[in-house]
């Protein structure tokens, strides 16, 4: 145990924030015009292996976990083929931006689900996740995702500028 976590959720949330952490990065990128190859890596990792370890937990019935872990390993299929099998060419940079920032809201969503149930002020607010606090919490989250996704696709649109090194 460790922070009275089992091995396999102290792992999972490891990878879980590690994973948001590089994709805010990797988001400023975009909005930047500027591919941040080592951030984009982690972030792209991480963020698989966090939805792979989520299907480890003991289950008896398909959860919304599940299908947000499902969901988010095929943006990042799409991802992944963008970046890695396409190189970012022509429409497939846009892909990419898109389909990586969805997956970093579906962290961020999770993120967001996890704290109103761990954190006890906030479970008190909504202690089953179906009033109001939770539901503008994640609006709120969804919003900005929205249009930061959008600018995203605006700013990274375009071939990187090389630098005359």
């Amino acid at each position: 145990m460790i922070f009275g976590m089992t091995i396999l959720t102290f792992v999972h949330v490891l990878l879980s924030l590690v994973g948001i952490l590089a994709g805010f990065v990797v988001m400023f990128g975009f909005l930047t015009a500027r591919q941040l190859h080592g951030w984009t890596a982690l972030f792209i990792w991480t963020t698989v292996a966090t939805s792979v370890t989520g299907f480890l937990f003991p289950f008896h019935k398909f959860l919304p976990s599940h299908a947000i872990g499902i969901l988010s390993l095929l943006v990042l299929t799409i991802a992944i083929y963008a970046l890695y099998g396409k190189h970012l060419s022509g429409g497939w940079r846009k892909a990419y931006a898109i389909n990586a920032m969805i997956a970093l809201y579906f962290n961020v969503f999770v993120l967001i689900a996890q704290l109103f149930m761990k954190v006890p002020a906030l479970k008190a607010l909504a202690p089953t996740q179906s009033e109001a606090p939770f539901k503008e919490a994640q609006l709120a989250a969804l919003i900005a995702f929205v249009v930061l996704t959008i600018l995203a696709a605006i700013k990274f649109r375009g071939e990187p500028v090389k630098s005359a090194v």
